[in-house]
């Protein structure tokens, strides 16, 4: 009698490599996506999905004509835009830059689902009425307050990510009340201007690049 084999586990007991990298990853990605609230952040989505379908529904700012649904609708997207950018917020620091290699992509993929989340819970919420502009507008607006949400994240720190989406709502409600016409405007532009379309694309590029390779500034500019 030998304890040969008494070591060795049966056939198919132990996951293969591959099968214990992705349950890994995914454990891994579901913890990130605590640690940035996202499942918090989807259902604000959700909420303000249905904020916009209300509004375009009953005509809630029907006295102020196309120029205050205009503004209402821009406001709602700004708020998606500020919800994205506080999700870059992470409560870890330096600990979690030092041992984190898969960061970056983690930071990326949240970026672009919760941008896709906000995109498709505007759209249904855009199908109440009639949107300003349609969805070619809703998309190019939602982008580029994305941006300025991300690179505001980036220099101020994702707490404070909010802050570039609501100046930038901001400047929008002078341009569109003194109609002014540079692209870097966008939600004063037309639907399909492809300048504007370019900016708003830049800012969302340049505001994702950032978060990716460095994530939002920390408490103490790390």
């Amino acid at each position: 009698m030998t304890a040969a084999g008494v070591q060795s586990s049966p056939a198919g007991a132990v996951p293969a490599p591959a099968a214990r990298a992705a349950v890994a990853w995914l454990r891994l990605a579901r913890l990130y996506a605590v640690s940035r609230r996202v499942p918090a952040a989807l259902g604000l989505l959700a909420a303000l999905g249905c904020l916009l379908w209300a509004a375009l529904h009953w005509r809630w700012n029907l006295a102020g004509g196309p120029a205050a649904q205009q503004f209402f609708s821009l406001a709602i997207e700004t708020g998606a835009a500020a919800v994205i950018a506080v999700t870059t917020y992470g409560p870890f620091g330096e600990p979690e830059r030092a041992t984190g290699r898969w960061l970056p992509w983690l930071r990326l993929a949240a970026v672009l689902v919760l941008t896709a989340a906000a995109f498709g819970a505007l759209a249904a919420g855009a199908t109440g009425g009639a949107s300003p502009g349609g969805m070619a507008a809703l998309l190019r607006d939602l982008a580029g307050l994305a941006g300025t949400g991300l690179l505001a994240a980036a220099l101020l720190g994702g707490a404070f990510g909010w802050a570039g989406p609501m100046a930038y709502l901001l400047i929008s409600e002078t341009a569109l009340s003194q109609g002014w016409t540079t692209p870097w405007i966008w939600p004063a532009r037309p639907p399909h201007d492809l300048g504007a379309a370019l900016c708003a694309s830049a800012v969302f590029a340049a505001g994702l690049a950032v978060i990716t390779v460095r994530g939002g500034r920390g408490r103490t500019g790390g």
